[in-house]
C-alpha cells in the first residue's frame, strides 16, 4: 500500500529537499497534489468520485529538477510512476506508439511493482520450501527403514537430514549435482512487426499458448546453487496469487498511478522541429481524453485514468504553454516555473543531496582503495565553470556537473587500480585541469 496518508504537505517537501536543490514552488504544488489524493479518499465516497486531480505543468530549463521531482514524489508515495515524451508519440493512424501506450506501460510497472512486494512477503517461506525441497532431492529416501532382526539399527533418518541441512546453509554442498522436474518451452520466442508494438495487442501469446496446452517437462541435471536459484522463484510464484496481485495493481494503478508527461512543448506549435512529421495538434487530442479521464483497454482488464495524477514538464524555449490546445491548457491547472541554477545551487548540488555527485564519485573510488576529498574551494570552481559553461554553451542545468566531473577525475578513474591512495581535489586542480578546455570555445562545447 502507498504511504500517502501519513504525509502532510511540509514533510513531504522535507523528504523533496533531501534529494531536490531549490525550486520551492514546485515542491510545494506537488506536495499539495499528493496531500489532496489523501483528501478525497478521506471524503464521502459519493462527493470523492467527483474529486479530480490538479494535474500540474512544470516549465524550465533542462536539468533543473523536474523529472526528479516527479520521480522522488513517487517513490515517496510508493506509488506507479512511469515518464514518457510527449515528442515520442505519433497521432492515431500513424506508424508508432499510440499515447494509449502510457496507461498500459503504467499498469505492467504496477504489477512488477505490487509482484516483487508479495515476493518480498514471502520470500522467507520461499527460502524453507527450497531448503526443503533440495534435501529431499540430496536424501530421498524419506520412508521409515525397516530393521532386518540381527542387524545393527541405522542411523535415524531425521539426523542424516539435519546434518545435510547444516552443509546446505554453510553452502558446502552448493556443487553437488542434483535433477529436477523442469517445464520444457515448447514454444520458441516470435517477433511480430507491426504498426504497433506487442504491448499495444495487449496480448501474451506465450500464456496463451500454454493455457491450452498441458506443460511438459523434461528432467535437468544442474548444480545445488543454480536449483537454489530456480526453486526459489517457482516457490515465490506458487505462493503468489496473481488473481490478487492484478487487482491490487489495477487500483493503485487507477487511484495513485503518476504518469510525468515530459517535452510536452515539443509538440504545443503549428510545424514539428523533430520527430516524425505528424500533426502536433493531434497527439495533443490524443492525450487530451487521458488526461481529462477515460476507459483504457489493457492485457489486465479495463483501467479508468479519471484519478491518475499527471505532471507535465517542458522547457518552452521556442514556444509557449499557451501554444497548446485550449483544452489541454485546462487540464494542468498548476502551472509551476522551475528557476535556473547558479553557481551557488551547484555548490550545494555537489554536497547536499543524499545522492550528491561528491558522494557517487567517492563511493565509486573507494571500491578501487582511493580516498577522494574535495576542498570547498574546489566544488566552488567547479560550480563556477558549470554555471559559466551552461551560459556561453547550452543550459543543460545541473547535468553540466556530471560532464565536468567526469572529465576533471577521468585520469584518477583510469589510474586508480594501481594507485590506491588519498586524493585531495583542489581548486588548483581544478583550474590546471579544466581552464584550457573551458578557455577554447570549441573545446567547451565538445568535452563539457
Amino acid at each position: 500500500m502507498t504511504n500517502e496518508s501519513n504525509m502532510t504537505p511540509r514533510e513531504i517537501v522535507d523528504f523533496l529537499d533531501k534529494y531536490i536543490i531549490g525550486q520551492d514552488r514546485a515542491k510545494k504544488s506537488v506536495a499539495v497534489a499528493l496531500r489532496n489524493r489523501w483528501r478525497r479518499k478521506a471524503a464521502p465516497e459519493e462527493i470523492g468520485r467527483e474529486i479530480f486531480p490538479n494535474n500540474i505543468l512544470m516549465i524550465g530549463p533542462t536539468g533543473v529538477g523536474k523529472t526528479e521531482i516527479a520521480r522522488r514524489l513517487a517513490e515517496m508515495a510508493g506509488a506507479p510512476f512511469m515518464k514518457v515524451e510527449a515528442s515520442k508519440f505519433t497521432e492515431v493512424g500513424y506508424v508508432g506508439r499510440d499515447v494509449e501506450s502510457m496507461v498500459r506501460d503504467l499498469v505492467d510497472l504496477a504489477v512488477n511493482m505490487v509482484k516483487q512486494e508479495r515476493a518480498d512477503q514471502v520470500a522467507e517461506k520461499a527460502r524453507e520450501n527450497t531448503e526443503e525441497t533440495i534435501l529431499d532431492l540430496l536424501l530421498p529416501q524419506t520412508r521409515e527403514t525397516t530393521v532386518t532382526p540381527g542387524t545393527a539399527a541405522p542411523v535415524p533418518e531425521t539426523a542424516t537430514r539435519e546434518k545435510l541441512k547444516a552443509k546446505l546453509a554453510a553452502g558446502k554442498l552448493d556443487d553437488k549435482t542434483v535433477e529436477i522436474e523442469a517445464p520444457q518451452d515448447r514454444f520458441p520466442v516470435v517477433e511480430i512487426f507491426s504498426p504497433m508494438g506487442m504491448e499495444e495487442l495487449g496480448i501474451n501469446f506465450q500464456e496463451m499458448f500454454s493455457g491450452l496446452m498441458p506443460k511438459k517437462t523434461k528432467r535437468r541435471k544442474m548444480t545445488v546453487a543454480e536449483a537454489r536459484k530456480f526453486l526459489f522463484s517457482e516457490e515465490i510464484a506458487k505462493l503468489i496469487n496473481m488473481d490478487e496481485v492484478i487487482a491490487d495493481a489495477m487500483e493503485r494503478a487507477q487511484e495513485s498511478g503518476i504518469v510525468f508527461i515530459d517535452e510536452i512543448d515539443k509538440i504545443a506549435g503549428e510545424k514539428s522541429k523533430s520527430g516524425p512529421d505528424v500533426s502536433r495538434e493531434g497527439v495533443q487530442r490524443d492525450i487530451l481524453p487521458i488526461v481529462e479521464g477515460s476507459a483504457i483497454m489493457t492485457k489486465y482488464g479495463m483501467i479508468k485514468t479519471d484519478h491518475m495524477l499527471f505532471i507535465a514538464a517542458g522547457a518552452f524555449h521556442s514556444s509557449k504553454p499557451s501554444d497548446l490546445i485550449p483544452e489541454l491548457q485546462g487540464r494542468f491547472p498548476i502551472r509551476v516555473e522551475l528557476d535556473s541554477l547558479t553557481a551557488d545551487d551547484f555548490v550545494r548540488i555537489l554536497s547536499e543531496p543524499k545522492n550528491a555527485l561528491v558522494t557517487q564519485y567517492t563511493a565509486l573510488m573507494e571500491s578501487d582503495g582511493v580516498r577522494l576529498k574535495f576542498e570547498k574551494a574546489a566544488m566552488k570552481r567547479i560550480a563556477e565553470i558549470a554555471e559559466e559553461v551552461n551560459t556561453s554553451t547550452e543550459n543543460i542545468g545541473a547535468r553540466r556537473l556530471h560532464t565536468i566531473m567526469s572529465t576533471l577525475l577521468e585520469d584518477i578513474m583510469f589510474e586508480a587500480p594501481n594507485a590506491r591512495r588519498n586524493i585531495r581535489i583542489s581548486a588548483a586542480m581544478v583550474n590546471k585541469r579544466l581552464a584550457d578546455i573551458v578557455e577554447n570555445e570549441d573545446l567547451t562545447r565538445y568535452i563539457l
